[in-house]
């Protein structure tokens, strides 16, 4: 299914003519000088071609013949160009260039055989006269040493790969049984097209994925003899044509691509996330696209849009239709989500999704409704990769990617897209971070809060979670929190600044998991901090022992013993909204809010 997707993908780039999508038999890669020739195939110049605009020159993409893997001695040469040990015989590795030298030239000398082309015959001139010795200044320096390299007819701007006679040959050597690696191929069923073709022994390396082999990985790859059955190997355990195994892994290396243009692509933690729409009209699979990144990548709030993105997610959530909401998108467009990791040489698929447009916005909507709390911890609506980061150790308000759970993100992202429960870790791992590092951050309330409602919706429960501070709340762990929350606000307001440390730093892990064992000592301190409060400030020492005691009123006889994970988290939840209450600007903890204010609150 995934590469079926792909390639049809593929199919559409090409008849679209999108830039960067190679004809089957080519492939982008990164070149960096032109060898310049005379008819008679003699050298006049050596020209740099790569792209000199930024601080350290980089090699210039060219649409060539495409690479293939060639692992272990004996490897082929490529078609037209090729890297400095095998068009030139020189290279880091001085041991094989004189034998990639010559595999080089017996391929040419075989291909070209017989051309009438003055260029491709220039080449074969060349060949036939270069010797290694020739590699020296001024010509030639060590930083093109393994530099890839294409050829040109001097006063012709038309490279020879370029030209229609070494096109023709190209096709010629593609339409041939014969592997580039010199071994004939199997004709079979292929799985992705179901047409009896000419099978890949080794497909195209996949080259973009974070933290994978910078040479490229594979999806598809056997190359061990456990993996060999009935006389099968390699590529032929799986049979994918040749062109389909250049159609997806074209495609996916195009969607993998690094650059601020390319919206298609997102890294969460380890997986790298690639997605595409499928439509009839190219302008409504590229709205559906863009669409879908602002929704995993949500835009500043400041933009228009972002406002775009929340009236679209609102509609949604309000059960409006997709094409109702805005016009551009359709809902019947198919949208397809890949989830890729490293795993050695090759790659692990984290998750695949294929739904319609209208489908996965829904299913973001409930995401966003799951995640919603009041007073917002965000000014901007947090990416997946923002939530996940929250999941990492929070080391003076700071977390590290390398710290966050392996496979977590790509979990959290199939929760996301299937509407399915959130990782079982998810709640557990917040609980565990806000008791170990004090960072009651909203973002970690707010994923809480969502791992709690989405369980209840699962289970179609008519119980729900209180988006902002609920006073009619009789759940004890909610109430726990916000008890939690009112006597620190006490601490805080008797000592002031003289206080290092409150009972949140001191005491949350244990108030949230064994209750029983800290709240009596708590409210006892806590009379202390009142009585200094009923001299220096009287009103607000009667508004909060009114808090406590309605609070206090709501709960069992006697505190719980424990807290099980699930209760943590509304712990959590009751915590932040009593804590957002006692503040006049949303996010700022530390200095008590006024009096007056309080006993405004107090009055509604």
């Amino acid at each position: 299914m995934i590469l079926q997707a792909l390639a049809r993908y593929y199919q559409r780039l090409i008849e679209r003519g999108t830039e960067g999508i190679a004809p089957y038999g080519y492939s982008p890669e990164k070149i960096s000088y032109a060898i310049l020739l005379l008819p008679d195939g003699e050298m006049v110049q050596v020209q740099d071609i790569r792209d000199t605009t930024g601080k350290k020159p980089q090699p210039k993409l060219l649409e060539v013949p495409a690479s293939f893997k060639r692992p272990g001695i004996g490897s082929k040469p490529f078609f037209l160009w090729d890297k400095s040990s095998y068009v030139l015989g020189v290279g880091k590795n001085g041991e094989r260039s004189a034998q990639d030298h010559e595999a080089f030239k017996a391929l040419h000398e075989e291909a070209l055989a017989g051309t009438e082309d003055p260029a491709l015959s220039a080449l074969l001139g060349f060949l036939r006269r270069w010797t290694p010795t020739q590699f020296r200044p001024p010509h030639f320096s060590d930083e093109m040493l393994d530099a890839n390299f294409v050829f040109r007819l001097d006063g012709e701007q038309m490279y020879m790969h370029e030209r229609p006679a070494g096109q023709a040959i190209r096709a010629r050597l593609l339409a041939g049984d014969a592997e580039p690696g010199g071994r004939e191929n199997a004709i079979a069923t292929c799985l992705v097209s179901g047409e009896r073709l000419p099978i890949a022994r080794l497909h195209p390396a996949i080259k973009g994925v974070k933290d994978a082999q910078s040479s490229g990985a594979s999806i598809v790859s056997f190359n061990l003899d456990a993996f060999t059955s009935y006389g099968k190997n390699q590529g032929d355990n799986a049979p994918v044509s040749e062109q389909a195994a250049f159609a997806y892994t074209t495609v996916l290396n195009h969607l993998l691509r690094r650059g601020e243009n390319n919206r298609q692509r997102l890294q969460i933690g380890d997986t790298t996330v690639v997605f595409w729409a499928e439509a009839d009209d190219a302008g409504q699979a590229e709205r559906a696209e863009l669409t879908f990144a602002d929704f995993l990548d949500p835009p500043p709030e400041d933009g228009s849009e972002a406002e775009r993105v929340h009236r679209v997610l609102d509609g949604v959530a309000q059960g409006r239709p997709l094409d109702d909401i805005d016009p551009g998108l359709t809902p019947g467009t198919r949208m397809y989500v890949l989830g890729l990791a490293p795993n050695a040489s090759r790659l692990s698929v984290r998750f695949w999704q294929a739904d319609t447009l209208e489908v996965l916005t829904r299913r973001i909507a409930w995401h966003r409704e799951d995640l919603h709390l009041e007073p917002s911890p965000w000014k901007t609506e947090p990416s997946v990769w923002r939530l996940v980061l929250a999941t990492a150790p929070s080391r003076d308000g700071r977390a590290k990617s390398e710290d966050v759970p392996p496979q977590l993100a790509g979990e959290l992202m199939r929760a996301i897209l299937t509407g399915n429960r959130y990782p079982g870790s998810l709640l557990a791992n917040m609980v565990m971070r806000m008791r170990t590092d004090g960072d009651i951050s909203g973002v970690r309330v707010a994923l809480c809060k969502a791992v709690v409602t989405r369980n209840l919706r699962i289970h179609q429960s008519h119980e729900e979670v209180p988006v902002s501070l609920d006073t009619q709340s009789t759940q004890p762990a909610y109430l726990l929190g916000r008890l939690f929350a009112v006597l620190e606000y006490v601490q805080r307001s008797a000592l002031g600044k003289q206080v290092n440390a409150t009972i949140r730093d001191r005491y949350y892990g244990a108030a949230s998991a064994a209750p029983a064992s800290i709240f009596p000592v708590l409210l006892r301190n806590t009379q202390n901090h009142i009585s200094k409060l009923r001299k220096e400030r009287p009103g607000l020492a009667v508004i909060l022992e009114k808090e406590i005691g309605e609070i206090v009123a709501g709960l069992p006889e006697r505190f719980p013993r424990s807290l099980h994970i699930e209760e943590q988290g509304r712990f959590a939840i009751g915590y932040y909204h009593q804590s957002q209450a006692h503040f006049t600007k949303r996010g700022v903890e530390g200095d008590a809010a006024s009096e007056t204010e309080l006993e405004v609150q107090g009055a509604q």
